[in-house]
């Protein structure tokens, strides 16, 4: 299967079709007077689209075993045609769009099985995906001119020589991922007045983004915090927050990180994590949601 384990939970909605066309009008009659001799159609065949749904991993091999929340299995019927809809949602990493036409599948062929003795000409047709919401297709941002970022190394044995950067260069990848146009990246040693200096550098180059790597731990020379709070004019907290969350569900550690986010006029800066995997992860948690900060400066809505 796919890994997801990168993505994060999200509600997720998808809605399926499908189509069972009967040969005469007899058999509509039938099934809304309650007369198919092996019972009530409609009942039975929304049992089987329940159980269905919440066994699609069991049949389909790539599907994740997932959360159903909730499912709604409508039916409609036109001339000698049943249309099917199946609704599914859940809170997860990854859609339901195979669990809605499973359950629409399932559905049909339980109808198909219930009326074979009263109608030997009956079609299953057009299963298919109506409408999927949820996961990052839904909050892909555009932005044009597009967003810039200045992507900081805080590190003494990385300034010195000591150690490559991996952190900073995870950062870049995924920002150019977000169609973000990288505008400098330095590596510059663990001291509150640098640091602050290449901040104040970027919000008056107007630098849509500062992400800091490094200096948000515990050891003596962790000073990014410290250098970065007293230059926010407004701090975002859930950011944060977000990216704690997503790593304590990897690692206990993740609980140690200091890291802040805000804005300097309309510069957002954000600290991340030294580690490549810290930073990695908080970028996974961050982006590209977070891009969304940018329409609500511009007076989108939320």
């Amino acid at each position: 299967m796919v890994n997801i384990t990168s993505k994060n939970n999200s509600l997720r909605k998808a809605i399926a079709q499908a189509e069972v066309k009967v040969s005469r009008i007899e058999t509509i009659q039938a099934i809304q007077e309650n007369k198919v001799p092996k019972g009530n159609v409609f009942e039975m065949a929304k049992t089987a689209g329940l159980f269905a749904a919440k066994k699609t991993s069991d049949v389909i091999p790539d599907c994740h075993p997932l959360p159903i929340e909730y499912t709604s299995i409508s039916f409609e019927i036109k001339n000698l045609t049943i249309y099917i809809t199946t609704e599914i949602h859940t809170i997860y990493k990854t859609g339901v769009e195979v669990e809605a036409m499973h359950a629409s599948s399932v559905v049909a062929l339980t109808m198909y099985d219930m009326l074979k003795p009263v109608d030997k000409n009956i079609e299953i047709q057009n299963i298919r995906l109506v409408e999927k919401k949820g996961g990052k297709s839904d909050r892909k941002e555009t932005f044009n001119p597009p967003l810039t970022a200045s992507v900081i190394v805080c590190s003494d044995s990385i300034s010195q020589g000591k150690k490559e950067d991996r952190a900073g260069k995870v950062i870049i990848e995924k920002l150019e991922n977000c169609e973000v146009e990288i505008s400098d990246y330095i590596i510059i040693p663990d001291e509150v007045t640098e640091i602050q200096n290449q901040i104040k550098k970027y919000t008056e180059q107007e630098i849509n983004m500062v992400l800091i790597t490094g200096g948000t731990g515990l050891s003596q020379r962790d000073v990014t915090p410290e250098a970065v709070k007293p230059l926010l004019e407004k701090e975002i907290p859930g950011v944060a927050e977000t990216m704690r969350a997503y790593g304590q569900d990897r690692t206990p550690l993740a609980m140690l990180s200091r890291s802040v986010a805000g804005l300097i006029q309309e510069t957002l800066v954000v600290t991340l994590p030294g580690s490549t995997n810290g930073a990695k992860e908080s970028m996974e948690a961050l982006f590209p949601t977070l891009l969304h900060l940018f329409k609500i400066r511009k007076g989108g809505q939320h």
